[in-house]
């Protein structure tokens, strides 16, 4: 592992645009999931079983099927074609937080639902608001909402199918760790493939790490 132990400047260009593609996409993904699957989860209306079927179908979306969907609306004939996003960091930022916003709103709304079932009566007896109670639900839950962004990164950053089609694994341009290994390991260079595989694991184990002790503060704390 001479290359993760020397840092090549290769893999280092790798791994620092996959950590902004995948941190940018789960970040976009949490703002309209984390209030999204709040509100579902939170309230009652017409529709809701309908929008609860809908998010978790959508949480098994083939990423192929993504990354032609992306494809399309971003190339030259489609929807977006003007912006020029195809085969650029924001192209697989976009099909990544397609990828990732459903896996958030639907197990951000289970988790909501879960907490608003002991709140309800509190929140009507005080007047709260539809606003200032998906607020107080999505900050008092923030410690288990952890693991629900977890899921999200995990989700993302291991993504190969729909960023190499929107991609396009361009060396210098639109390369990340995963379809560096794939294309490394059908070149027969093993030793970078070995190299990113294994920055990927300690990039999914130390976030891990950082959401245990988290959580496990919060409970210490909450116990005191």
């Amino acid at each position: 592992m001479s290359l993760v132990a020397g840092w090549d400047q290769a893999l280092s260009e790798i791994v620092l645009l996959s950590l902004q593609v995948t941190l940018s996409a789960v970040f976009v993904s949490c703002l309209i999931g984390l209030p999204l699957g709040a509100m579902v989860g939170a309230f009652r209306f017409p529709g809701r079983r309908p929008a609860i079927l809908i998010m978790n179908v959508l949480m098994g979306l083939p990423p192929v099927v993504v990354g032609l969907m992306v494809y399309l609306m971003l190339s030259a004939s489609g929807p977006m074609g003007v912006l020029g996003l195809l085969y650029t960091p924001t192209a697989m930022i976009i099909a990544q937080t397609v990828l990732v916003t459903p896996i958030v709103a639907a197990l951000s709304r289970q988790v909501v639902e879960d907490l608003h079932q002991e709140y309800s009566e509190q929140f009507t007896s005080m007047g709260v608001g539809p606003l200032q109670r998906i607020m107080a639900l999505l900050w008092d839950a923030r410690f288990s909402l952890l693991t629900v962004v977890l899921a999200g990164f995990g989700r993302a950053v291991a993504e190969v199918g729909a960023v190499m089609i929107v991609g396009g694994n361009i060396n210098h341009v639109t390369r990340v760790m995963t379809t560096a290994i794939a294309l490394e390991t059908s070149k027969g260079d093993l030793e970078l493939a070995l190299a990113l595989g294994l920055v990927l694991l300690l990039i999914a184990l130390l976030v891990n790490l950082v959401v245990m002790t988290v959580r496990g503060t919060a409970a210490r704390a909450s116990y005191a």
